[in-house]
């Protein structure tokens, strides 16, 4: 089999078996490819070829290439996609299972304190319907912990209003229901009711999507970045962050109150209980910058 009949292969295993997103799907196949053209290159053979040897010197090429945090995907993805090759005994070896991947050190989320939260969301503008929509987002980001892309695939008929939950489809198209506070249905409700209906009046064609950009049509993820830079912007504000920070700071705010770890893990839709726990090192950093700000030994004089 050649290169791309491989690679064809693989990507319908991620798709349609993994049930991995499409934007998932392309970044494993950018991954192979970049294998594919160090191997044209140095005139090293196909796919079906590659030694240990071969892989040893691909990974030295990408450490004179590329950061830690690129590295350690680019091995992850090959890795993943010899795994496939072999169970499928197309191959007769992985060559990259035993690499060990490089360290990375992860970037601590950034998020908002809980007061300056508070202040921004209660200083949006809700006198028009564009301004009643922007509550809602910016709520229910908050108040869910949602990814940007969960939030832009809610369908009303996904909200429950008696229950005061909302159905996400998260990553790999796994389900999950998350509650909201009452502040954040009542945001939803008036959006609902009188702003709503004004966008989609503007869409010819009849959208199930919860939120509405300003044409009647689905938000996309750039049109929710620009709403929370005109917002930001509008108000005046000195925040740096971006709807990710929403995320950071619901996590970062519930484990702060004593939240149980697993609770938060399970309402961010985190399959690995390690990816939440960064989360703690956040509440750490915020101990001992508080801890060197206050205690009168500890201030700078």
């Amino acid at each position: 089999m050649n290169n791309t009949e491989l690679l064809l292969m693989y990507q319908d295993y991620l798709e349609y078996q993994r049930q991995y997103s499409k934007n998932t799907v392309v970044s494993y196949s950018n991954d192979i490819n970049n294998l594919i053209n160090f191997l044209n290159q140095e005139e090293l053979g196909d796919l079906m070829h590659v030694s240990n040897r071969i892989a040893k010197f691909y990974i030295t090429y990408l450490y004179n290439q590329y950061s830690p945090k690129s590295i350690s995907r680019k091995i992850s993805a090959v890795r993943s996609f010899y795994e496939f090759l072999y169970e499928e005994e197309i191959v007769k070896e992985n060559p990259f299972e035993f690499v060990v991947l490089p360290k990375v050190n992860r970037k601590l989320p950034k998020f908002v304190y809980p007061r300056e939260m508070i202040e921004f969301l209660d200083n949006i503008d809700t006198t028009k319907a564009l301004g009643k929509r922007n509550k809602a987002i910016f709520e229910v980001l908050y108040g869910s912990g949602l990814r940007a892309q969960e939030l832009l695939d809610i369908e009303i008929r996904n909200v429950d209003f008696l229950t005061k939950t909302i159905l996400i489809h998260g990553k790999g198209n796994k389900e999950r229901v998350v509650p909201l506070h009452d502040t954040a249905i009542l945001t939803i409700q008036d959006y609902l009711l009188n702003a709503r209906p004004e966008l989609a009046l503007r869409n010819k064609e009849s959208v199930t999507s919860l939120f509405l950009n300003f044409r009647g049509e689905k938000i996309s993820n750039r049109g929710i970045n620009l709403i929370l830079e005109k917002e930001l912007e509008h108000q005046a504000s000195t925040l740096k962050i971006s709807p990710h920070s929403f995320r950071h700071s619901f996590a970062t705010h519930l484990i702060n109150n004593g939240v149980d770890l697993r609770v938060v893990q399970e309402l961010l839709g985190h399959v690995s209980l390690s990816t939440t726990q960064i989360y703690t090192r956040v509440s750490k950093e915020k101990l001992k910058s508080e801890y060197l700000n206050t205690h009168p030994r500890a201030r700078k004089k």
